[in-house]
């Protein structure tokens, strides 16, 4: 299972023909925390990700932090950094001594995924339930449940759990076909947090013994 389509469905907006009562809840609810991300200057999310597949024996656990202003971004997670300066995306790994180029048009199906598409991403292919409701750290977590309409999805469903205090996301989870189940948490949020004008900017000398693959 690829951590790329677990997090770019973070936050999304969403409409469909028709909607039961609770499905309308569940859009409301939606659009309610993705307007409010993208009312925001910058954010900066740190995470926690687990895979787990109990059949294959599988339990991963790791963490990452993403830094996102306007539809620049810079991404840490996986022992890799990906770096989005507004023009091109720079896939960064310390221990290959490699960088990635590419235009974000490609088609790239790398592991890191582009934060700026939070709100757009999935405009069709689910279907809604309101879901559990759960007190988690003192939060008020409500779950959405997403059901893939297309046939060949390998996605099950996915919940998401939103802070209806702050709405803001707080855990998503990703449940497979093949078993595998992902959790991803928002553990921090900071907001509108000032950056420095270089922050989003890759220069070369930072890296001088590695190679570009452009």
């Amino acid at each position: 299972m690829k951590i790329k389509s677990l997090l770019i469905t973070l936050i999304f907006f969403l409409s469909t023909p028709s909607w039961s009562q609770t499905s309308i809840e569940a859009k409301d609810l939606l659009e309610k925390a993705s307007k409010k991300l993208d009312s925001y200057i910058s954010f900066e999310l740190e995470f926690s990700y687990v895979l787990n597949n109990r059949s294959e024996q599988i339990n991963e656990e790791s963490k990452g932090k993403v830094s996102v202003s306007g539809d620049r971004y810079k991404l840490n997670f996986l022992d890799a950094i990906q770096l989005f300066d507004g023009e091109n995306i720079y896939t960064i790994v310390p221990e290959n001594e490699e960088i990635t180029l590419i235009k974000p048009t490609d088609d790239d199906e790398d592991f890191i995924f582009n934060p700026t598409n939070l709100l757009s991403f999935y405009k069709e292919g689910y279907d809604y339930q309101w879901d559990i409701s759960q007190k988690i750290k003192g939060k008020n977590i409500q779950f959405i449940k997403l059901i893939p309409t297309v046939d060949d999805s390998d996605i099950k469903s996915i919940l998401v759990g939103i802070d209806t205090y702050e709405n803001h996301i707080y855990r998503l989870i990703e449940v497979g076909l093949n078993g595998t189940i992902t959790t991803l948490t928002i553990n921090s949020m900071e907001i509108n947090k000032k950056l420095s004008s270089d922050f989003f900017v890759f220069d070369p000398s930072d890296y001088p013994n590695y190679y570009i693959n452009e």
